[in-house]
């Protein structure tokens, strides 16, 4: 059972093989178990399945090279034209490509057969890599379309009936969305969720006067018994 502060992570594997698709499941399924994070999998079968219409939402890819009509280095590299951010991770039957991988910024190479020990490895370094850039963002899925957000630049989120308000350094974003998923995918990255219908940046927090959070000119009122709760985690913020 995932715990209610899972990272959850989304990740895209592209493969062609079907045991070798198989084989990377598992490897993150196991990852999960032993580690506090859930993954969310999108499965390609070509490079050019996922080049075409790619949206920068993944945090990872998990790419194989020999593909059969877009190899997955080319598909990398028109990727890395519209997303600077998103970690590409090559699993490969060879790291002859080694060179050219760099020019697309690869995170690391897996060469088949991976085994678990190597996978595990990788993906601990490239989630301290994920925590450790200076911007993360967020895909938002607006009414006109898609929004990128920088996940810094959110002071906090509201919801009000079935809508999720972003209020952001550049100005407020309306979504349709669950106060769930934007705690789950928030919490890890300091926010804190002060009663059922607000989530705070920690960053932005100037003080505290009785159960009133200060936040430049706005104050947001803690929940009952949450305000122990909130005291820990903006300690624990403060200090990491």
């Amino acid at each position: 059972m995932y715990g209610r502060e899972a990272l959850v992570i989304r990740v895209a594997v592209i493969e062609d093989d079907r045991r070798s698709l198989a084989h990377i499941k598992d490897l993150l399924r196991r990852f999960e178990e032993e580690n506090a994070c859930r993954f969310e999998i999108v499965e390609y079968r070509d490079g050019d399945e996922i080049v075409e219409n790619y949206r920068a939402d993944y945090d990872f890819l998990l790419m194989d090279i020999e593909l059969p009509l877009l190899s997955g280095m080319s598909a990398a590299e028109e990727i890395r034209k519209r997303d600077a951010d998103v970690g590409i991770i090559f699993v490969t039957n060879s790291t002859q490509y080694a060179i050219r991988g760099y020019r697309v910024g690869a995170l690391d190479y897996l060469v088949k057969p991976v085994d678990y020990a190597s996978f595990a490895e990788t993906m601990k370094r490239a989630l301290l890599h994920r925590r450790t850039r200076k911007d993360q963002f967020l895909m938002l899925n607006t009414r006109g379309g898609r929004q990128k957000v920088r996940i810094r630049s959110i002071r906090y989120v509201e919801v009000r009936d079935h809508d999720l308000t972003y209020h952001t350094l550049e100005g407020d974003i309306e979504i349709r969305g669950t106060f769930r998923e934007a705690e789950q995918r928030l919490t890890p990255e300091g926010f804190f969720r002060c009663n059922k219908g607000l989530l705070i940046n920690m960053e932005y927090v100037d003080g505290v006067d009785g159960l009133d959070v200060c936040m430049g000119s706005d104050r947001i009122r803690l929940g009952n018994n949450r305000k122990k709760a909130f005291m820990d985690a903006l300690n624990q913020y403060m200090c990491r």
